[in-house]
């Protein structure tokens, strides 16, 4: 079925007790506002709006699905709002508050705080080739709390990428907007297209459900890290599985980088997801290790069969 664009609510638009101010950002999945509630507090709203199964069109608040796609739309409308309970019990300052979550026009929409900053990927393309490890320890070392709290409550954020990661004024680190009601859509129904980010997604968002895991999101960690020195998103891990021509952060940035940083990311860019850290705690632990203390990273994490590979890797290139 071909993409359509979906119209989004106008300004002023009253929603339950929030009113609409602007649209802040339209996807594939979703359209984000910017609103404000009933004590003119700023918030965000997320509308549940597939458009490979919904259309709505200019001046119109209800989405029109066919009957064909009904089923569809209604199961990726019950894994969002779930998406949104579960959510909601979290609160830690580098996850994003959700506050609220309702449906109304035949949806289901998720109210979050507004933040005021920029995401890392705005960062990223006005830093690019020239962000500080000193900074990139700082901002990940806070973003794997956030990540560590999300898993504590069994929940994968499954679309974590550099857009996704907001930096408050003070560049505090924020995970936003979870892809976890799209890779359940992903798999259940395949009418929805998958909603992942090639370069960012694991080898395992390409595979069965049963694959994924913290593991997911620590390859996707990995990924984001690597392209804030590169100024772009890796090679696809599809691509990879079939030919792998990602440069190693060891070899890209020899010199430049801590080996200590540089071997990080590279263990966390395993295509094997045995070989990378098995858990959020981990991988922090190495990354806060100062890198005085030469702690051997790989060497003391990762089984030697991927170092061999490695090394292989370095003798070619």
């Amino acid at each position: 079925m071909a993409q359509q664009a979906n119209h989004a609510l106008p300004n002023g638009y009253r929603l339950e007790e929030y009113t609409i101010e602007r649209q802040l950002s339209l996807g594939g999945f979703s359209i984000v506002y910017v609103a404000r509630d009933a004590a003119n507090v700023e918030v965000a709203i997320k509308e549940y709006l597939p458009n490979s199964l919904a259309l709505r069109g200019e001046g119109q608040t209800h989405p029109v699905v066919a009957p064909e796609h009904l089923g569809a739309f209604r199961y990726g409308m019950k894994c969002f709002f779930e998406e949104g309970r579960a959510l909601a019990k979290l609160s830690h300052p580098n996850v994003i508050r959700v506050l609220n979550f309702f449906r109304s026009n035949d949806t289901v929409y998720m109210v979050m705080e507004y933040e005021h900053g920029r995401t890392l990927q705005e960062f990223i393309v006005k830093h690019k080739g020239h962000i500080s490890e000193r900074f990139i320890r700082g901002v990940f070392t806070r973003l794997l709390n956030g990540l560590r709290e999300v898993h504590s409550c069994k929940l994968l954020h499954l679309d974590l990428k550099p857009s996704n990661i907001y930096l408050r004024t003070d560049n505090t680190p924020v995970l936003i907007d979870f892809g976890a009601a799209r890779q359940t859509l992903m798999n259940e129904q395949p009418i929805l297209k998958p909603m992942y980010t090639p370069g960012f997604a694991s080898p395992e968002h390409y595979g069965p459900r049963r694959d994924l895991g913290p593991w997911s999101d620590i390859y996707s960690v990995g990924a984001t890290m690597y392209a804030c020195l590169a100024g772009s998103a890796p090679q696809a891990a599809d691509g990879r599985m079939e030919k792998d021509e990602l440069t190693p952060a060891m070899v890209r940035w020899e010199g430049q980088y801590s080996d200590h940083l540089l071997e990080i990311i590279d263990w966390c860019l395993s295509l094997n997801h045995l070989y990378r850290p098995q858990s959020v705690l981990a991988l922090q632990k190495t990354l806060v290790t100062a890198v005085a203390d030469n702690v051997p990273v790989v060497k003391k994490e990762v089984p030697t069969t991927w170092i061999n590979r490695l090394v292989d890797k370095l003798r070619n290139q």
